[in-house]
This record gives C-alpha cells, structure tokens and sequence, in this order.
C-alpha cells in the first residue's frame, strides 16, 4: 500500500511509514493512491460475513501487500472482537449501535486496530515511538486503552479542560503505566493545533519518534469502513438494499471513513453529516465558502470542532467535484435544546437512550425523512457512544433507566493523573522535553 500527500501527488510513502509519521511533512494528509473497488460478488454477499470476516477481506483489498494475510487476519480476530448490531429502532429509521467494545464509543475500531498495527511494524530495539493525541472527548479513552501495556510506545493524551464528561476525563487520566493525560487550558482545536505544531517542530522530531493517534492517521480511518459494510449487510438481511447514512460529525473521519467505504463499492444513497452548532461544514455545503471558526463547547462535546482536519481528506476523494460531493453529502445541525428534546422524545416514544451525538444524527435522519416523503430507503443513524458517558444530559428518569457497564464503575475510586498546562506551544514543547 503506498500513501501520498494532500497536499503534493508527487510525495509518496510505504503505508508503514504513513503509520508512524502520521503527517507528512508538507502538512497535508495521508490517502491511499489506489483505493480498490471491491466486486459486485462481495458487495451481494456482504449477508453472508460476520463483521471480522468483512474486516479482513475490506483491510485486505486495501492494504495490498503491507501486511500478510496471516498476520493481518491475527490482527482484525483480536483488535475488532465485539458486535456492532444495527437496531430497528422505528418504521425505516436503524441504529448502528458502535459502543460495544472496551471504551464504549466508536473509536475502539480505530485505537485498537492502530495499536495493533504499530506493535506488529515495531521491532525490538527500536527507538521508543511516541503517540500524540488530541481528544474532544472519546478518543483519549478508546486510545488508552488501545495502547494500555503495548511495549516501547508511550502515549500523551491532551484534553480541554472542563469540557469532556466525568467518565470520559476519568478514562483519560485514571490509566498510569505507559499513558500521559495533560488538561489543556483551552478547546479541542487548540489541543489539535499543539499536536500538529509538535509534529512539525525539529527539535521535537530530533528527540522523539513522534505519531499520532487522532483521526489524522490513516491507519484510524481504514477501520472505521468496516462498520459501514457490516450495516450494509445487516440492512441487506431485512431484505433492502438501499441505504442512507446519518453520522455525527466532528473531525469529519467518522463520516470520512464512510466516503471511503463508498469509493471502495458500498452502494450508499446518501450520506448526512449530522453537526451540533459548530457548523463549519454544513455552511461550507450550503454557501461553497470554507471558513474555519473557533469551536463552540455543546452538550455533544466530542463534535466540538470548528475546522475538522479530516474535511481535506473528503475534498480529496472528490478532486475538487463539488457538484458530486454535494449530491452525495448533505449536513444539517441541530442545537443543545433540539438535541436534549430528541433524547427525551426517543425514549418516550420508542423507551431507547441515546447519548447526545447519537440524538443528533436522529435528527437528521428524521430531517431528511421529512425533506424526501417519497424515499423507501432505509435510514442508518450512527451511536457514537454509550450514554452512560454522559450523565449530566439526562433527566433522573432516563438516567435510572441507564445501565452502567462493569468497566466504568471500576473507574470510580482510581486516582486521576492528569498535568495541567495552558494552550501556549512552548509550555507543551518545555513538557514534552523535560519528560
């Protein structure tokens, strides 16, 4: 598998590589330079596969020769060891619930296939590999406990301060062993902005083998597709074959990764990204005019982002098609009081808890229902997270109603480890080189 840069066709790499050094060094973003179109045969029988089989057979296509099979099958059968079961949850409307496995949010596909990935490429006596990584809320927890205990890799997880839930901060901070959490004063785009800094700083590439762990990475995206074939299939056993897709977007590399999906063959009708009021996107599609805007904090904190890195990676699978981007990519966003009136709305009607990402994405699916009366297509809308992560958005009914997993109750009690730091580079630069 070869990689080239965003920013220059001509800067080419080994998948390894891109694995390691997360950005290239011209600052774009690493994508595929063939992306497989995998047969009408596989697509059909998409039914017929359970959700590690589907793994192996979409990493295999895309990832060529960088793995061998055996390995790469060794690899999916321990990283992606839980169920992601699509829901009917009313006429048309499914939920594709990803919050099963061990930091109970979407992100687990990526952490543990990307840990995974860089444990098998590390070899003994290597320098030590140093794993950068920005989080709004989810992402810390799924990536420590990702690379919790890998061997030679030491992870630096930094998180807005006062603006992730309790139990997200303690997944971050509670961990010891190889795992770092700083509190950055600031948002998620000023602790994005110093791990992209740091990437590109030369005396910090000097002293440390640097890579990121955030969505930026390619090795989180190829993952994240596999969700989106297993849907498909699980759509396919209802007896439909025509699906539309409402995903909660923050970073823009969930819904990126399903962009990916369908370069790579998965028939998909229609793609909504669903936003809080950090709408960057969704102005973008409506005026043709990108601009980047400070992040505003909401109750759905882990889609707090107002410039989403991986926004480049879509307009590149597109070369500049906007007429076809925005025939197959639409947005709307939704406000903290829209969202909060969701969650109580579906578990009244339908007794189903959504967490507030989650209820976003319902409410899109259910604004595009509205704004296409005709369509029998079957609607998909992605759970990002288990709800229990976010008790301060619910009523005292719903949240008696919410069972808490065994992994979170053992978080209480832990210590927190955290180091507090402000937004500023150099503060970060002196910790990182003091450390």
């Amino acid at each position: 598998m070869i990689l080239y840069s965003t920013n220059n066709k001509d800067l080419r790499v080994p998948f390894k590589e891109g694995v390691f050094n997360s950005l290239p060094i011209d600052k774009g973003l690493y994508m595929p330079v063939n992306i497989p179109v995998l047969g009408p045969e596989f697509i059909a029988d998409l039914h017929k596969y359970s959700l590690p089989e589907i793994a192996f057979r979409v990493s295999k296509a895309i990832l060529n020769d960088a793995i061998p099979e055996a390995d790469l099958k060794a690899i999916i059968d321990d990283a992606i060891n839980f169920d992601a079961p699509v829901v009917e949850l009313s006429d048309q409307i499914n939920v594709l619930e990803l919050f099963h496995g061990p930091s109970l949010a979407f992100k687990d596909f990526g952490a543990r296939f990307m840990s995974r990935v860089m444990s098998y490429f590390l070899k003994e006596g290597e320098k030590q590999l140093d794993v950068l990584v920005a989080t709004s809320g989810d992402t810390g927890g799924a990536v420590a406990l990702g690379f919790l205990g890998v061997p030679n890799v030491r992870v630096t997880i930094l998180f807005p301060r006062g603006k992730v839930s309790l139990i997200q901060e303690l997944q971050l901070t509670t961990n010891g062993q190889n795992i770092r959490a700083i509190e950055i004063d600031g948002t998620f785009d000023d602790c994005q902005a110093l791990v992209k800094r740091a990437f590109n700083d030369p005396e910090l590439k000097e002293k440390f083998r640097l890579t990121s762990a955030n969505s930026i990475n390619i090795s989180r995206l190829i993952p994240q597709t596999f969700y989106y074939f297993y849907a498909y299939a699980q759509i396919q056993r209802k007896g439909s074959r025509e699906v539309v897709f409402s995903v909660p977007s923050g970073n823009f590399g969930n819904i990126g990764a399903g962009l990916l999906a369908w370069k790579m063959g998965l028939p998909v009708k229609q793609f909504i990204a669903a936003t809080n009021i950090n709408d960057t996107v969704p102005e973008f599609l409506r005026t043709g005019i990108y601009q980047a805007k400070p992040s505003v904090q909401t109750w759905s904190n882990a889609m707090d982002v107002g410039d989403p890195s991986n926004w480049v990676r879509i307009m590149d699978l597109f070369k500049g098609d906007d007429a076809n981007l925005k025939k197959l990519l639409i947005a709307y966003s939704f406000t903290d009081e829209e969202t909060l009136n969701a969650i109580e709305k579906v578990y009244s009607e339908q007794h189903y808890i959504m967490c507030p990402h989650t209820a976003i994405a319902w409410l899109a699916s259910k604004q595009w229902l509205n704004d296409h009366p005709n369509e029998t297509a079957e609607l998909v809308f992605l759970s990002t997270a288990h709800p229990c992560k976010f008790p301060d958005i619910f009523s005292k009914e719903i949240a008696a109603k919410i069972e808490v997993p065994v992994q979170v109750q053992e978080l209480e009690g832990r210590e927190r480890l955290a180091v507090s730091l402000d937004r500023d580079f150099e503060g970060f630069k002196n910790y990182l080189l003091g450390s």
